[in-house]
């Protein structure tokens, strides 16, 4: 089956974009596997007009409205393989089903890949976060500890204050050195240099020492990934950032593959909804304007 354009990933990114497609009358397929990044999250912050709403509602909603256009169809299900070139793109599912379009976008999504501390992922979106402006405010101002993976925590533990009194928890994970450590003094961080055993109660640290600090919460900066091999499958090149891989796209968000667009998590170097909603309007925007700008 034929379509102007094929969206791959049906998040919040990848919804952003077939709404503007949806509404510029174009005929479009979005191919949902069904995994949110927030999944793990009971409420999202930070999204104007969507302060402390289920995640899994905002989606749900913006489903039903998308629904609403006749000229979109929606297919759940896995890709299996992408392939083609500009306005000769071929999709195929896992089940073998062909979908050809002349744009694609790529919503993919990212993965999060944890500090290997046991109990870590157990609380993940929970008391376990990566975003304070997503998830600070609701700490109330109590003790809150930063979980260290390398150099890039720093810039963790020196935001952290402004939402309470924060513990940097160094973790064997690098060492600091004089310039950093009277940064993270001026903003009145406690440095706890005791490895890290696990992870317990709502937000317990065990430390190695038998030591137990208690926290309402704890923030760590996890390693994202892609969720799908499909554009490397295409081609696209990614960048290296300081949380891992994303795709390298140009100011209308086309990818290094002409024809094919990213938005969202997978296209930038760190997310959040509001990041993932405003970078899918403009990834679908530009998409319509270039089946007009042959």
């Amino acid at each position: 089956m034929s379509h102007d354009v094929i969206v791959i990933g049906g998040s919040y990114a990848g919804m952003a974009a077939a709404l503007q497609i949806a509404r510029a009358r174009r005929k479009l397929m979005v191919i949902d596997a069904g995994v949110r990044r927030n999944r793990f999250a009971s409420h999202s912050h930070g999204f104007l007009s969507q302060d402390g709403v289920d995640p899994t509602e905002i989606a749900a909603n913006a489903r039903l409205q998308l629904a609403a256009y006749p000229n979109l169809r929606w297919l759940e299900g896995q890709v299996a393989r992408a392939e083609g070139e500009r306005d000769r793109f071929k999709v195929t599912m896992e089940d073998g089903e062909e979908h050809h379009a002349r744009r694609l976008i790529l919503a993919l999504g990212v993965s999060d890949i944890l500090p290997e501390v046991a109990g870590l992922l157990d609380r993940w979106g929970k008391t376990v976060f990566h975003c304070p402006y997503c998830h600070g405010y609701e700490l109330g101002g109590g003790p809150i500890a930063v979980l260290a993976v390398g150099p890039l925590s720093m810039h963790q533990a020196s935001l952290l204050p402004d939402w309470g009194p924060t513990t940097f928890l160094l973790n064997d994970a690098f060492t600091l050195d004089e310039a950093q450590r009277t940064r993270l003094d001026a903003r009145g961080v406690t440095l706890e240099t005791t490895a890290v055993s696990r992870i317990s109660g709502k937000a317990n640290v065990e430390l190695a020492d038998g030591r137990v600090l208690t926290f309402a919460g704890i923030f760590t900066a996890p390693r994202m990934q892609p969720s799908s091999p499909l554009a490397a499958q295409l081609g696209c090149a990614h960048e290296d950032g300081p949380l891992g891989p994303f795709l390298r796209t140009g100011p209308m968000k086309e990818t290094t593959v002409s024809g094919i667009f990213a938005c969202g998590d997978v296209a930038r170097q760190a997310g959040s909804v509001s990041w993932a909603v405003g970078d899918g309007a403009l990834a679908g925007a530009a998409v319509h304007q270039s089946l007009i700008e042959q």
